[in-house]
């Protein structure tokens, strides 16, 4: 119904091959159309996208969200969706936009570093985020430190949330009157926005070299965040400073971040404020918009 509308533009940007999200052959059909019509195609490799899951299935990284189910296999069903992607219908698929393609790019390091493995040529984009809509908010510890963790029910076990849920209990444990939880399952978005508005440390994901949306959203408010910040990761944007929190599949390692923080709150303070700042710096959306202007030009 839309086609007509996707007429003489001068650039068509997919976020994955599989933008369209209806069977592979038909996804095929209907990009042949849209790009018959318009001028410079390019593919944005920003999650799971079938060079990516052809990578992780060799498991040469230090982890990944693959690693549970490489460590029980019975966790198969819960990867439904990420495995179609190296079947024969999605490969053909990612074929047939990838070669249209004028440019392939990527958003973050968890990306970048698989696409390393492939012959392909692309280039590194960091996220955009959407500063003047993000209040960042100081962190003010007067009472009790606030300690949110999201569930995804559909992708818990490739975030590595399980670890996070041991970890807690023992904070909860060691920490009775200094600190309150909050967990919140499969949340919408705007709801979910709302639920970890009063934390001052969020916990996000165990099993990523660099930060998601959530993760870089939480960073903007000025949340301390558990996340992918790996030594990769700091030496790519050559940080100082530490901006997050460097989640890792361990608990004990956990108990002891989180225990330094609840000891050390002044450290929340720093981390968040430096948060801001570094999103400001390298995810600022109009900067952002003018490296894709120029990537789209060149």
């Amino acid at each position: 119904m839309i086609l007509p509308q996707l007429q003489n533009y001068d650039v068509v940007q997919l976020i994955n091959s599989n933008a369209i999200e209806t069977f592979p052959r038909w996804s095929i059909s209907l990009l042949r159309k849209v790009f018959s019509k318009n001028h410079k195609i390019f593919l944005l490799i920003c999650g799971e996208e079938t060079p990516i899951i052809a990578i992780l299935l060799k498991n040469n990284l230090k982890y990944s969200i693959l690693t549970p189910y490489f460590t029980n296999p019975k966790l198969k069903s819960q990867y439904d969706y990420s495995l179609k992607y190296v079947t024969k219908p999605y490969k053909k698929l990612y074929e047939f936009v990838s070669t249209r393609s004028n440019g392939i790019l990527v958003s973050d390091l968890d990306y970048k570093i698989p696409m390393s493995q492939t012959q392909t040529n692309f280039t590194f984009i960091p996220n955009p985020i959407n500063t003047d809509k993000i209040a960042f908010s100081p962190n003010s510890i007067n009472d009790k430190i606030v300690i949110f963790h999201g569930v995804n029910k559909y992708s818990s076990v490739k975030k590595g949330n399980s670890f996070f849920d041991e970890a807690l209990i023992k904070i909860e444990e060691k920490y009775p009157s200094k600190v309150k939880v909050i967990t919140a399952t499969s949340l919408p978005y705007k709801d979910y926005q709302k639920a970890y508005s009063a934390a001052h440390i969020v916990l996000d994901q165990v099993y990523s070299f660099d930060q998601g949306y959530n993760a870089l959203e939480a960073m903007a408010k000025g949340k301390v965040v558990f996340t992918g910040a790996e030594t990769v990761f700091t030496e790519h944007y050559n940080l100082s400073e530490k901006v997050a929190i460097n989640a890792l599949p361990d608990v004990d390692y956990l108990v002891n971040e989180l225990s330094h923080l609840i000891e050390n709150p002044q450290e929340i303070v720093a981390i968040g404020n430096q948060a801001r700042i570094f999103i400001e710096r390298e995810h600022h959306y109009v900067n952002i918009a003018n490296k894709y202007l120029e990537f789209w030009n060149k």
